[in-house]
């Protein structure tokens, strides 16, 4: 059977509004929406992650992140002392949980969005300063890491719903 996108929404919402009326504990197996005629992968899921073949590809992108990072850090020339002392830094943006999951979402999303980075290396290449290129490097490849492992970016309804699917066990 083959939805259009407003019979799908609808179809989706009218089960989420079943399972919330019924009590029921909302979870991605229960509210995931209808797959498409030509796959059994369903297309999306109630939390908002990916899923399926698009979820892989996420994660394969993030292992290609990670190889580019750390091949540019080679060319350029870091030192690997430095690569390895820094290479966990963006993890301190996990200290906004200590405010509440909205501060920590948004610290973490911060800390683990490819726009920092890339602005960062931006602003090395403006002002001819190698030393911002291999941070840059360092971060993208941080970010790259954890995709590859499946650490999305972060949703303000908890520290377990990325964008990426829940993290964590149970």
């Amino acid at each position: 059977m083959c939805f259009s996108g407003t019979r799908l929404h609808a179809s989706f919402m009218a089960r989420a509004t079943k399972a919330a009326a019924d009590g029921a504990t909302m979870t991605t197996a229960t509210l995931s929406m209808p797959a498409t005629a030509a796959t059994s992968t369903p297309i999306a899921t109630a939390t908002g992650a990916v899923a399926g073949t698009a979820k892989l590809l996420l994660r394969v992108e993030g292992a290609a992140l990670l190889a580019a990072s750390v091949t540019a850090f080679a060319l350029m020339g870091g030192a690997w002392s430095t690569f390895a002392l820094t290479f966990l830094l963006p993890d301190l943006s996990l200290l906004g949980y200590l405010a509440g999951a909205r501060v920590g979402a948004v610290a973490y999303n911060v800390g683990h969005s490819t726009i920092g980075p890339v602005v960062l290396a931006g602003l090395g290449l403006a002002l001819a300063a190698p030393a911002a290129w291999l941070a840059a490097s360092i971060w993208l490849a941080h970010i790259g890491f954890d995709r590859m492992l499946g650490y999305g970016l972060k949703y303000a309804t908890g520290f377990r719903h990325t964008h990426l699917g829940l993290v964590g066990h149970a």
